[in-house]
């Protein structure tokens, strides 16, 4: 609950306000890889300009959390709207291997981790720091490479609770 005293000043006291909250903080939809793994994440986000970064946060206990360490080549396709199908597949926590090649191709390049041929755009980077962050991992990646494959809209979203996905 969101309390305001006298003096106007507002005062967080209850959880069911606080997850409305924090449910209302826009994010997209992304496919993030690393090697063959790959993962649905809606928490990505710019960080710097120079040299050019961005932040995931992945859950502790994720496969993709012990890959993401300082070095390793990671992609992040960006989902436009309505490309439900890939949401869903890996929502259910299917394989990148196991993508109907009909929903999107897998784009290789050496030294690149592998990203989405039908994504609105991909962003490659290599992670540079990791850092704990609660329940979550923040990961640090710097820009390498990128493209825009679309002029669609990117997927945004908000939760009803910020508390869960």
């Amino acid at each position: 609950m969101i309390e305001k005293a006298p003096s106007g000043e507002v005062n967080v006291i209850g959880e069911p306000d606080i997850a409305a909250a924090l449910g209302r903080i826009p994010s997209g939809l992304f496919i993030v890889t690393c090697g063959d793994t790959a993962m649905l994440a809606s928490w990505v986000q710019q960080c710097s300009f120079d040299p050019p970064q961005i932040t995931l946060a992945v859950k502790d206990g994720r496969d993709m959390s012990g890959l993401l360490q300082p070095g390793a080549a990671l992609a992040v396709s960006i989902l436009a709207e309505g490309q439900n199908a890939i949401v869903a597949h890996f929502a259910q926590g299917k394989p990148l291997a196991d993508l109907p090649a009909n929903e999107s191709s897998i784009e290789r390049v050496s030294g690149m981790a592998p990203s989405l041929g039908a994504a609105h755009a991909v962003l490659h980077a290599r992670v540079s720091a990791t850092i704990p962050a609660g329940d979550h991992r923040l990961i640090v990646a710097e820009i390498i490479g990128g493209k825009s494959q679309s002029d669609a809209k990117p997927w945004v979203h908000v939760r009803k609770s910020g508390l869960k996905y």
